[in-house]
């Protein structure tokens, strides 16, 4: 250990915390999470006979170590997972460590809402929150809460209160103790809490605890006074978000961003778009939402857009749709949109955009080079310092002018092996903008996925109920249920007469033999 790291190390705090070790080069190497940050960093650098093999490399590599601290374990494990899907450190490989990614999952709107624990996020309107790395601390969490704001975590088979219920864990709604609008009222409280701002919902259970005591109904405000104890006691352990402790001026990919295109402070809310088709068809856009430096799936959106291999006219028609003001009354504005493409589709979202009445700072990064491209006057930032750096390029940094655009690359030497590459690649010129290229690639990594995802499952869908759409007499209804007795249309086929006979009637079943029985014919033996 290097006596300017050493030194650095006495400063460590006390509190929870992220923290980052760095290469010689500056690469960040390794990201963690610590419920003391000072106990947690000061250990790499003791010596230990229990060191396995990774770690002795990862402390050999040591050369500086950063910090964010947050106000609680479990927002560290949040930050924590999402710092290191940006920057993809050699340590943390494969995201494993003993760590595997969980997600709160709450289904506000069902007639019986639960929350639960899931590693796979489905689009089934549940609402999701996460990721986080540690199932076991989440559930902890969970389960302090579940005495405040009082949840079912399954639909019961009885028509009586449950035991949780009476333990006060449970909100008895098969019985009638709590009404549907009450328990989601609870619901929206408790989801308040895991966003991070259990500061507002304290207030609100204080106002509605003394509008119970000026009523006279001392049995709800004897409740509430309970509840709001419960909050005021969980002090730090229980924050799920960065949202309303974390300060983001301590993230340098946002402060870097703040003084590269001007912003008075940094982006809070930054909005992602790709586009994913094949040959024009099944064409569809995503919209992830990065809050605070975060990703915020809570606010992710998809748009199916009209079929045409016309990536310019698609990505015109989503930010169209994006920034209608429905949406803009809906969804709120951004503080920054970030394209997946070249000058082309920045073009076509600015156009988008003004066609809205809109004006949202806009930039898009190239594929392969990973270059940011800003337009001269329409993408709504201040160039100012982007002119600069054309004047006065730093090290690492180059800015060249191409049709009305700022072409800046801010990893001069390097570049990605393919279109959607997670590193860059080749000789490393030290640059001041690394945090900057790492987020803007998360950001447009997760773009990419979210919009491919989509794309994919759309096309598996139509490939699934193609054949039985051409069936006639064979509606929506009759084809779900097909599907969900033999499976597949590959199923059907291979279905003996009369068990097609008992799912869809001995008429329907003679039809759907007629038009599949060629189609059989043609199946490998293997699969008959």
């Amino acid at each position: 250990m290097n006596a300017q790291l050493q030194e650095k190390l006495k400063e460590l705090p006390t509190t929870p915390g992220v923290y980052f070790h760095k290469s010689a080069a500056g690469e960040i190497i390794y990201v963690g999470k610590a419920a003391v940050l000072r106990n947690r960093v000061r250990q790499y650098f003791q010596a230990s006979r229990n060191r396995d093999p990774k770690t002795e490399a990862l402390v050999a590599e040591i050369v500086d170590t950063d910090w964010m601290e947050v106000e609680s374990e479990l927002e560290a494990l949040f930050l924590e997972s999402e710092m290191i899907r940006r920057y993809m450190p050699r340590y943390n490989i494969l995201l494993r460590d003993d760590k595997a990614l969980s997600y709160i999952r709450i289904d506000y709107t069902s007639e019986y809402p639960t929350v639960t624990t899931t590693r796979r996020p489905l689009d089934d309107g549940a609402r999701y929150f996460g990721p986080y790395f540690s199932v076991h601390g989440v559930r902890q969490a969970l389960k302090l809460l579940r005495r405040i704001f009082p949840f079912a975590t399954h639909k019961p088979n009885q028509k009586r209160a449950t035991l949780h219920y009476h333990l006060g864990l449970d909100p008895g709604l098969e019985e009638g103790k709590t009404s549907l609008d009450d328990y989601r009222a609870n619901l929206r409280k408790l989801m308040r809490v895991i966003e991070g701002k259990k500061a507002g919902v304290i207030r609100e259970v204080e106002r509605e605890m003394n509008t119970a005591s000026k009523q006279q109904n001392y049995e709800l405000a004897a409740k509430l006074r309970n509840q709001l104890y419960a909050l005021q006691s969980l002090g730090k352990q229980v924050i799920f978000s960065d949202k309303e402790f974390l300060d983001i001026s301590k993230d340098q990919a946002l402060v870097q961003l703040q003084t590269l295109l001007g912003f008075a402070e940094p982006p809070r809310r930054i909005e992602g778009y790709d586009i994913s088709h094949m040959s024009g068809t099944n064409v569809v856009a995503s919209m992830v939402v990065f809050t605070n430096g975060v990703s915020n799936k809570a606010e992710y959106r998809k748009f199916k857009t009209t079929e045409r291999n016309d990536d310019y006219a698609n990505m015109r028609e989503t930010l169209s749709r994006r920034f209608s003001e429905k949406n803009r009354k809906a969804w709120g504005m951004p503080s920054l949109v970030l394209i997946d493409g070249g000058i082309g589709q920045l073009l076509s979202a600015l156009a988008a955009m003004e066609d809205q009445g809109v004006a949202v700072p806009t930039i898009s990064v190239a594929k392969r080079e990973e270059e940011l491209i800003v337009h001269t006057q329409a993408s709504h930032v201040d160039t100012s310092y982007i002119e600069t750096l054309l004047r006065q390029p730093q090290a690492g940094v180059s800015v060249r002018l191409e049709k009305e655009c700022y072409v800046v690359n801010l990893h001069v030497g390097q570049s990605n092996a393919g279109s959607h590459s997670k590193n860059l690649r080749g000789g490393y010129t030290p640059s001041a903008y690394t945090d900057t290229v790492k987020l803007v690639q998360r950001i447009r990594d997760e773009s990419h996925r979210f919009a491919v995802s989509y794309h994919s499952s759309l096309k598996q869908k139509q490939q699934t109920v193609s054949m039985l759409d051409e069936i006639p007499t064979i509606g929506p209804a009759t084809r779900k249920k097909l599907i969900k007795t033999f499976g597949s249309v590959r199923g059907v086929m291979q279905a003996q007469d009369t068990e097609l006979t008992k799912v869809v009637g001995e008429k329907k079943a003679a039809i759907i033999r007629q038009y599949l029985s060629p189609l059989a014919r043609d199946l490998p033996e293997s699969s008959k």
